[in-house]
């Protein structure tokens, strides 16, 4: 099969095309960089050079490639963690270059578009753990509001494209490596060092996903599975009380400290809050019935232990 996969040199891309090469597939890789598209030439891939924001450029691009089905991993995050990061440019991305990326598969002949999405946007009042039918954070103030705007925005372009088979996959948080959760990350740094606190009563639910899991079912999701939304995580959401430690631990740390809800707040702001308080899981049942897929980490228990990296 010919795939096109734009951010192919991200956390997600960078496990998904040499999955994508092992199981037979013909694989393009878009990158911003000419040399992280030499990695992608290592890997067996085409690789492209092109901004996601230049639709000329993309879509010529993706007639060149002329794939079959269209991988959307574009994001722009910081590759260190931080508390007060904001998610800027990949709001833009996931709003006009979705569209630049759409344009140019349905001009190219594809049938399939799978495009990353998250799915730690479930609304606080909700239950700990939420399908995909479950109300999210549409039109929260502040500017992770203003991303999960984004996020809909795309999700909905995607799974109503006019002659495509548009399908959001709304991943929980990665961990392994070349994400934040990996070792030797500053992320890990911080645990170690204990500077990362159980804030509050620490009952903010996570829904994490291993890196490589990740891709098994960005390859699932293009041979499988009817447009919309699917959440793809492991079988544990957990609370940041029990998940926290355990990640501690793997990592050799000595258990986090608690903090008061006050203090995360003045230190870490709005996003401390969230994590510690109204934060909601995800259910992977769905993906798991309708994409014939189930992640290699069940939990994020036994992740931790043997795929940090």
């Amino acid at each position: 099969m010919r795939v096109f996969v734009a951010g192919a040199t991200g956390a997600i891309g960078r496990r998904l095309v040499p999955m994508l090469r092992e199981a037979g597939h013909e694989v393009t890789g878009m990158t911003r960089s000419e040399e992280r598209a030499e990695g992608l030439r290592a890997a067996g891939a085409r690789a492209v050079v092109c901004d996601a924001l230049d639709a000329a450029a993309v879509r010529a691009a993706i007639a060149e490639a002329a794939p079959e089905v269209l991988v959307h991993q574009l994001t722009d995050l910081p590759q260190d963690f931080g508390m007060r990061y904001s998610y800027g440019q990949t709001s833009r991305l996931r709003t006009d270059g979705t569209r630049n990326l759409l344009e140019g598969a349905r001009a190219a002949g594809a049938r399939r578009f799978i495009a990353q999405s998250i799915a730690f946007i479930y609304h606080p009042d909700n239950g700990p753990v939420n399908d995909e039918q479950a109300r999210t954070m549409a039109g929260a103030p502040g500017k992770f509001g203003e991303a999960v705007d984004a996020v809909l925005e795309m999700e909905r372009t995607v799974t109503g494209a006019e002659g495509l088979e548009g399908l959001a996959l709304r991943y929980g948080f990665f961990y392994g490596p070349g994400t934040w959760y990996a070792r030797g990350t500053k992320m890990a740094k911080t645990i170690e060092r204990r500077w990362f606190p159980i804030v509050g009563d620490g009952e903010g639910v996570f829904s994490y996903i291993h890196i490589d899991d990740a891709a098994s079912a960005t390859v699932a999701a293009m041979e499988r599975g009817a447009p919309g939304v699917y959440n793809i995580v492991d079988d544990e959401p957990a609370p940041t009380r029990e998940w926290l430690p355990v990640l501690a631990e793997a990592l050799g740390a000595k258990a986090p400290r608690r903090v008061p809800l006050w203090l995360g707040k003045l230190v870490a702001g709005g996003n401390a809050e969230m994590a510690a308080k109204t934060m909601r899981g995800a259910s992977n049942a769905k993906a798991k019935r309708e994409l014939g897929w189930a992640p290699r980490y069940a939990s994020w228990r036994q992740g931790f232990r043997e795929g940090l990296g």
